[in-house]
């Protein structure tokens, strides 16, 4: 069985972006990323994939907030299955997937998320943990479906809320984790011990 061919879209800083690919060339993960999209053009994560040679792609400037015009995502669908992407990955990527990539990367798009799901889910869930007093947080990686951040968990890694901690340094615990977490799931994907709905690859 080939390599996974990987699509990796987020809106910010590209940490776990970053943490995906040297996973894959330090622990030979059978995957490579090749392509790399954002919603925002000042977003650190294609200056992070322009150092790698990888192909990089801008969406549209949508009127929305929170989403995407459908247009725009059909654009975005387009562009990934150009590039015979098997599997898109959301990393810090902070728009509600819709339809035409729902329906396209249907059983093929996982999100990493800064919570223990079905805790806090949606924007900033590590100040939503600390604010509810939780002993732990953590992060999740699951499929991606119509509900927000409520596919299929595939893999979970926990983490201590300690007593002094701030956002900021409970946040930067979490995306430890995250950066653990995410090359696991992609390297059981890869492998094909963490089961598809239909593998692409066949």
């Amino acid at each position: 069985m080939r390599g996974l061919r990987l699509g990796v879209l987020g809106s910010g800083q590209g940490s776990n972006f970053v943490a995906l690919a040297k996973a894959i060339e330090r622990d030979r993960i059978p995957a490579e990323i090749v392509w790399v999209g954002s919603d925002r053009a000042e977003a650190k994560i294609l200056e992070h994939a322009k150092k790698l040679n990888l192909p990089r792609v801008v969406c549209r400037k949508s009127n929305f907030r929170t989403k995407l015009e459908p247009e725009i995502e059909e654009e975005l669908a387009l562009a990934l299955e150009k590039a015979r992407v098997d599997l898109l990955v959301l990393a810090g990527y902070m728009r509600v997937v819709k339809d035409p990539l729902l329906r396209k990367f249907e059983g093929r798009m996982i999100n990493i998320h800064p919570s223990l799901l079905p805790a806090f889910p949606g924007l900033r869930a590590w100040e939503q943990a600390r604010m509810a007093g939780v002993k732990e947080a953590g992060c999740t990686v699951h499929w991606v479906n119509s509900q927000v951040d409520g596919g299929e968990i595939l893999r979970q890694e926990t983490v201590p809320v300690l007593a002094g901690d701030s956002a900021e340094s409970l946040h930067g615990r979490i995306q430890e984790a995250e950066h653990r977490c995410l090359p696991q799931v992609v390297r059981g994907l890869a492998e094909g011990k963490i089961p598809w709905s239909e593998d692409p690859r066949k």
